[in-house]
């Protein structure tokens, strides 16, 4: 009897949450409701903190990103305040893998903060610096392409996270310091990445190579016999670019590669916007967990409302994308919690209303910080 009544609870919460998520109609951007949800997101992220291995992990190079990318937008201080702090109490450094992207994302954040956080020297570069080049320029089996594993470690960056974690960083590190080598050797991985795992057809990365379409019968598929192609994976893509496209200089040389694969990809996600405005975790087969998901959906959006702001989507997908910005307005509690956050992995799964993670926190920063500034 208990079994039952638990039971037919969680189910009931299960639909009130999805229900919860439903958009149908394009509403106004309220702005002010906009930043007072994203200051609730911050106080709630704060004071509720999380990493996955380190307070200078990726997850935290996630989350921060977000916070630098709302104070951008915003100027309000309590972004820089916290910013600063973290910065402060991680004594500027990186985590340790020297050669995983994963592992300097958290530096974007020291990079903001000296470039517009008003103190000279207050922030040490030197740990970036050192990780920067030992991650280019050092040995390393993945590099050499000794590793065979499975998920095709034989180039620095062989998962499509990476891709949001370490080209960044290092595009926002040439700026800074004007020192365009940098950007040179990011195009260089980057490429490598691309011709590994973009798939031309379908406009989307895999994940890794376990993902990578190649005609055989044991090509990893969908229950519908479909490609496996993750929202949240594709979402560092696409977000990545837009951070990258914000900052490289308007005349680099490769620019227009980066503004194409922008576009193309930009279409594609528009392409697979469900109608209640919340892409879910498998693209390309959203009945497999018909919710919608946050962290993939808030950096689409966050990267959809950047190209429209920067003139790279036509302004007619400005409705889209304030859908979009609604459905997750939708999945943030009243303390200011943001769920619907699929937890860390690396392929399609499930969410609920109160899975979190800072990263999540982080992508609904990003929205927010480029939603503000839609007509």
């Amino acid at each position: 009897m208990n079994k039952t009544i638990l039971t037919l609870f969680a189910v009931v919460l299960l639909f009130n949450c999805s229900t919860a998520q439903k958009v149908t109609e394009t509403k106004p951007i309220d702005k002010a409701q906009v930043k007072a949800s994203m200051i609730k997101a911050l106080e709630w992220q704060e004071a509720h903190p999380i990493f996955a291995i380190a307070p200078t992990d990726w997850t935290a190079g996630a989350y921060y990103t977000g916070v630098a990318r709302a104070h951008k937008a915003t100027k309000d201080m309590m972004y820089m305040a916290a910013l600063k702090n973290q910065g402060y109490w991680n004594n500027w450094q990186t985590y340790k893998r020297l050669h995983h992207a994963d592992d300097v994302a958290i530096s974007y954040s020291y990079l903001y903060i000296d470039m517009v956080g008003g103190r000279k020297n207050f922030v040490d570069l030197e740990p970036t610096k050192k990780f920067l080049d030992a991650h280019l320029y050092e040995d390393d089996n993945w590099k050499a392409g000794t590793d065979k594993s499975k998920y095709g470690r034989t180039i620095l960056w062989w998962w499509c996270d990476a891709l949001f974690m370490a080209p960044p960083v290092l595009n926002l590190y040439a700026k800074h310091t004007n020192q365009p080598k940098y950007l040179d050797e990011m195009h260089k991985f980057y490429m490598q990445t691309y011709n590994q795992l973009y798939d031309k057809e379908e406009r989307l990365f895999a994940r890794d190579m376990r993902f990578v379409w190649t005609g055989s019968d044991k090509d990893e598929k969908e229950p519908n016999g479909k490609k496996i192609f993750w929202s949240r994976g594709n979402g560092w893509v696409i977000s990545g670019l837009a951070l990258i496209l914000d900052d490289m200089p308007k005349d680099y040389k490769h620019r227009p590669f980066y503004e194409k694969l922008f576009k193309d990809m930009a279409d594609r996600i528009l392409e697979l916007q469900p109608e209640d405005g919340l892409w879910r975790t498998s693209l390309l087969c959203p009945e497999s967990y018909n919710h919608g998901e946050v962290s993939g959906s808030g950096f689409y959006t966050f990267a959809l409302a950047w190209g429209i702001n920067n003139g790279l989507i036509d302004k007619k997908h400005t409705p889209a994308v304030k859908k979009a910005w609604h459905a997750l307005a939708k999945c943030q509690h009243d303390d200011g919690r943001v769920g619907w956050v699929q937890n860390i992995g690396a392929f399609p799964e499930p969410a609920t209303a109160d899975s979190w993670q800072n990263f999540g926190t982080g992508a609904f920063l990003m929205a927010g910080s480029e939603v503000l500034k839609l007509k």
